[in-house]
């Protein structure tokens, strides 16, 4: 989602889309596979005595599609999206390492000012 000024806009809660908006949405399905089942009957009457075989498979398309169309519309509303979890996990902290210790010094071979008395 872009606002008019460009930024990028967040949906941070967990609404459905509207009521109307998805009757809508359900209406539309609903016409456009009944204008495909009225083309579907409209070419099986036109191709009858051309292409029996074409024409057979269009109406019974045109015979089928009513069925999923009604289907399709009444399959209801979309599920919620899910919500964030209130958990948070605590947040991993890197390990600090040991001061080193004068032996561990003197061990890995760094002189200090007192090795180099007279």
């Amino acid at each position: 989602m872009l606002k008019h000024g460009g930024g990028e806009v967040f949906r941070i809660t967990g609404a459905r889309q509207g009521l109307a908006e998805d009757v809508r949405g359900r209406q539309r399905r609903y016409v456009i596979s009944m204008s495909i089942r009225t083309l579907s009957v409209i070419a099986a009457a036109s191709l009858w005595n051309v292409e029996r075989y074409v024409a057979i498979v269009a109406l019974v398309i045109g015979a089928v599609l009513p069925y999923i169309a009604v289907v399709i519309a009444n399959a209801g509303r979309e599920n919620a999206p899910s919500l964030p979890s209130t958990f948070v996990p605590t947040p991993l902290r890197p390990a600090l390492t040991a001061k080193p210790s004068k032996d561990a010094e003197s061990d890995t071979g760094t002189a200090t000012p007192s090795d180099h008395t007279a």
